[in-house]
């Protein structure tokens, strides 16, 4: 009796041990791949890009967020003031290279012609004068001084003549190019001026960048924040991701956009498909639960559930059951 049932316990463990093998190992009859993951932790350490006194903190820890939602303001005076005073800046510069671009106006041009016409006649005058007294001083009639005089004021006259005619020409071509040009760059300096302004002012808002929940709340209300420094954590929450890791032999059977069920130890179901799977191999991870306790080359992959319901928590462990 002994021997018959010694035999029977044998062979029952046998079963057994075969059983968890095609288990781990259900590819050997064309079955799902069973692999154990988790769900993986995405955190996102939340910053400010300026820095300043924080105004408002908008959330808690353990609040809910969506992807845009304002966490937390810095406040705006300064950065605000800093807006107008770009948007007055550029105001000027356009309208400087508005004012070269369009030239001289008629006025100007017929005022330059003015003074071209009064410096030919102060000319007319002065040669007059000295041919006088060019004439006096030959008779002693005048002084040699103010024979030097009549003469100065002569090469006056043709001087400013000179340049009342210089004057038009400038006032009808118009601005070079060059003034133009340098006028157009600054214009454009102060565009950017401007729109690094608006982005700061935009930058005084914190928004959420994906849906989550507030891990943790790092300031408060009226701390000087620097560009940086952490002032939120939040744990992401969509997509929900499963890291897994798939034995060197199985390999073959993982590709991505390969359709996967997710099953939670609660006895949820989810359904995902593999998104990534890594070209590098590491070895196995103390956290992933195997039945052979030895170090075994192992690829990771990750699994993007399709239907989640938000049941699925950070860090917890789920069964995969990868398709053929």
């Amino acid at each position: 009796m002994k021997r018959p049932l010694a035999a029977a316990i044998g062979f029952a463990l046998l079963a057994a041990v075969a059983g968890a093998w095609m288990w781990q190992h259900p590819t050997a009859k064309g079955g799902p791949l069973v692999l154990q993951g988790n769900v993986d932790v995405r955190q996102a350490d939340l910053s400010f890009k300026i820095s300043g006194r924080i105004a408002e903190m908008a959330v808690q820890e353990g609040d809910k967020v969506s992807a845009g939602q304002k966490l937390a303001g810095l406040e705006q005076v300064n950065y605000q003031a800093a807006l107008d005073q770009a948007q007055g800046q550029q105001v000027a510069a356009a309208a400087a290279l508005a004012e070269l671009e369009n030239g001289s106006r008629p006025e100007e041009i017929d005022q330059a012609k003015a003074q071209v016409a009064q410096a030919e006649a102060a000319l007319v005058n002065a040669r007059l004068t000295f041919k006088r007294q060019q004439e006096l001083v030959k008779s002693d009639f005048t002084s040699r001084s103010n024979y030097d005089l009549a003469q100065a004021s002569l090469r006056q006259a043709e001087a400013q003549l000179d340049s009342a005619k210089a004057a038009l020409t400038l006032a009808v071509k118009g601005p070079r190019q060059e003034r133009i040009d340098a006028a157009r760059g600054q214009l454009d300096q102060a565009k950017g001026a401007l729109d690094l302004a608006r982005q700061n002012l935009s930058d005084t808002a914190l928004l959420a960048p994906e849906d989550g929940v507030v891990l943790s709340r790092v300031r408060e209300p009226g701390t000087v924040a620097a560009a940086g420094e952490v002032v939120y954590s939040v744990v992401l929450t969509h997509p929900i991701w499963i890291r897994a890791y798939v034995p060197e032999p199985d390999l073959d059977h993982v590709r991505p956009g390969q359709s996967a069920e997710v099953t939670t130890d609660g006895g949820r179901h989810y359904k995902g498909q593999v998104g990534y799977v890594s070209p590098l191999a590491e070895f196995t991870p103390k956290t992933v639960q195997t039945p052979e306790q030895r170090a075994d080359l192992v690829y990771r992959l990750r699994v993007v559930v399709a239907d989640d319901d938000g049941n699925l928590r950070q860090g917890m462990p789920v069964t995969l059951r990868l398709g053929q």
